[in-house]
């Protein structure tokens, strides 16, 4: 059996290498920051090692390193970039730099496809094909570190796929992502955005990750409504949603995002912006708004940007904190909603 070091803690990588080999924290960490510091796959001059001559062979031949090929594609800052994995899956991930705050954004994706059948996602509508292992979340941070040369100092798993439905690996892929001996990126840079799993959402909170930030993509504040955007509502209506969130550890001034994509016409009105306000009364939560990024895949449009102010005012009249997201990418389907999975 291999050492997939790519879905690794350094801890991990540590217990392993004192089961196999009986060494332990300084060679492993040696190793650890040879791949994730370094952005080093070939492992075979590690100054640590030199004292162990014949050791370094021996792990190396045991460890397994992802296969991929990388392509890209660009808008003005926006790079959008395809995994392709050795048995031919393709995600996308989004690097998004962020004007004037010296930051930039990495939009990971947590599986091939979705299976939630949101009405208003081109990713969606391509269907499902597959989890991806925590290995293949965290490749993409690698990759989009060493392979495409960026510093990464914000993750958000909203890319392709529902990252509760794949919790487990989501979490590793965490954990491995904002080890402070490797790719270093705190949990408090984190955010992981669910379409409302209220099951999923309880037992986040059993896998002592508190700093990472959740994200609702709620959409709709009605149960009627949201049943015909988003699917998932009708296993976990809004009053389940809001129960779990109640309920879940929030550390200290915590907050909930509500992402809120206004389709023109359907969630857009006054009435509208009261229902959400009436549901979102008694959680800290903070609103991003995102007007439609339109898709061959769906036949809703994109409200006009005074419609979209005006909805902002109504929430802000009601003492909500609302943000107006801008879209990045969408000439080369990158913005929110248009990732599309290949296999």
């Amino acid at each position: 059996m291999t050492i997939n070091i790519c879905s690794m803690t350094l801890q991990d990588l540590t217990t392993e290498m004192q089961r196999r080999f009986g060494k332990g924290g300084f060679h492993a960490r040696a190793l650890y920051k040879e791949y994730f510091r370094n952005g080093n796959t070939s492992l075979e001059n590690i100054s640590e090692f030199s004292g162990s001559p014949g050791l370094l062979p021996a792990i190396v031949s045991q460890i397994s390193l992802p296969g991929f090929v990388i392509t890209k594609t660009e808008e003005h800052d926006v790079v959008k970039f395809a995994t392709t994995f050795a048995d031919g899956c393709t995600i996308e991930s989004v690097i998004i730099p962020s004007a004037g705050k010296n930051r930039t954004t990495l939009c990971v994706s947590s599986q091939a496809g979705c299976k939630m059948n949101c009405a208003f996602c081109a990713t969606g509508a391509k269907g499902f094909f597959r989890s991806l292992s925590a290995e293949e979340i965290v490749v993409q941070v690698w990759a989009a570190t060493f392979t495409l040369g960026h510093h990464i100092d914000n993750i958000v798993f909203m890319g392709m796929g529902e990252p509760l439905d794949n919790i487990r690996n989501v979490v590793q892929a965490i954990r491995v992502i904002s080890d402070q001996q490797g790719l270093n990126i705190p949990q408090r840079s984190i955010t992981l955005s669910t379409a409302g799993l209220a099951d999923r959402i309880s037992e986040l909170a059993l896998y002592g990750i508190p700093q990472v930030k959740l994200a609702l993509s709620l959409n709709a504040p009605t149960n009627e409504l949201r049943d015909a955007l988003m699917p998932i509502n009708g296993t976990f209506p809004l009053e389940a949603i809001k129960e779990s969130l109640r309920e879940f550890p929030l550390g200290k001034r915590g907050i909930f995002f509500i992402e809120y994509v206004l389709l023109a016409g359907v969630n857009d009105s006054r009435q509208m912006a009261k229902d959400l306000a009436d549901f979102l009364q008694g959680l800290p939560v903070r609103i991003n708004l995102i007007p439609f990024n339109e898709n061959p895949s769906s036949n809703f449009k994109s409200p006009d940007p005074e419609n979209v102010r005006q909805f902002a005012s109504w929430l802000v009249e009601r003492k909500l904190f609302v943000r107006i997201r801008k879209s990045h990418g969408s000439g080369i389907s990158a913005a929110c909603g248009q990732l599309s999975p290949g296999a």
